[in-house]
């Protein structure tokens, strides 16, 4: 994704178009359950009302994610994300869990399926539009670093993998004349969808406990900092340790120790840390550093027990 498409596809508006598609997907998708009067079919359109909910909750938490840091928040509002992803989560396994509660009675009442050609017609056309907005919003997801555009990317792909248990499961209905499998059909999409709902609960569990960075992303750090001590191997020779990072939405964070030698006055260390920041910063993008100054021959011991009180 280039810069300028980066730019024109923000969150927001991807949330935006999210809305939209739902509001779309949940016509076809109840109009088709409405003709063919499929559990299976209407299991789906159930859980394109929770894309919708999803969507719209997503585009809030995004927007709050993107103020600006502020008396009450110095650190920004970017775990906002999470919250999304988490309520997502819950979304789902709602859905999965009225799913098989409906397709359960209907197991044991089975019910004929009219008007096929038409419900599977609408459901593939639904599930297009699901696809290509997923498409795009995982590769948005990626360039902006965006848990909530990634939960919902996730959650469409998982209805159109929904979409497409639905129709086989149908067309396999219509083959064989077994109406049982219809509502079996069901259950399985059902389980499916629990599954990518725990997934999401877990993400952002992992991210308002302050998770660490990705391990690739701390290979770029580590190779950072390895490259600027390599660079420093004269008088000034430098260390770092005591290296920690921190997920928040799409901010990341980092806090080392840099050792300087101690006949370094401040204003070479400053300097020195300036382009050690300047260095990360440019390397992973996205990262906020926070760097102590200390000297070669002093160590921080910060696992050392605590003080009675």
């Amino acid at each position: 994704m280039t810069p300028a498409q980066a730019r024109l596809l923000t969150p927001q508006r991807l949330l935006m178009a999210s809305v939209v598609v739902a509001l779309m997907t949940i016509a076809l998708k109840t109009g088709a359950w409405y003709i063919t009067d499929s559990v299976g079919l209407l299991s789906d359109a159930m859980e394109s009302l929770v894309n919708l909910a999803s969507a719209i909750f997503g585009l809030v938490m995004v927007t709050i994610a993107a103020r600006p840091a502020d008396e009450d928040h110095p650190y920004g509002h970017h775990k906002a994300e999470y919250f999304s992803s988490g309520f997502e989560g819950i979304l789902i396994i709602a859905a999965a869990l009225g799913i098989i509660w409906v397709a359960g009675h209907r197991l044991f009442d089975p019910q004929p399926i009219a008007q096929v050609g038409w419900g599977l017609a609408l459901s593939v056309v639904s599930s297009a539009l699901n696809g290509l907005l997923a498409w795009v919003m995982f590769r948005a997801a990626k360039e902006h670093r965006s848990i909530a555009l990634e939960a919902d990317a996730k959650h469409l792909v998982t209805d159109v993998w929904t979409s497409v248990g639905v129709v086989v499961g149908i067309a396999l209905v219509s083959f064989t004349g077994w109406l049982w499998l219809d509502p079996l059909v069901a259950m399985g999409v059902a389980a499916n969808i629990l599954k990518e709902g725990f997934h999401l609960l877990w993400r952002s569990s992992q991210g308002l406990m302050d998770e660490a960075v990705e391990p690739e992303v701390m290979v770029t750090i580590q190779q950072t900092l390895d490259e600027l001590v390599s660079a420093n191997r004269g008088a000034n020779v430098i260390r770092f340790d005591h290296v920690s990072t921190r997920r928040a939405g799409q901010r990341r964070f980092v806090d080392l120790h840099m050792h300087m030698p101690p006949g370094c006055t401040l204003g070479q260390a400053a300097a020195v840390r300036g382009t050690v920041e300047r260095k990360l910063m440019s390397a992973v993008p996205g990262l906020r550093a926070t760097i102590q100054l200390l000297p070669s021959d002093v160590e921080a011991h910060l696992d050392d027990a605590k003080d009675p009180v």
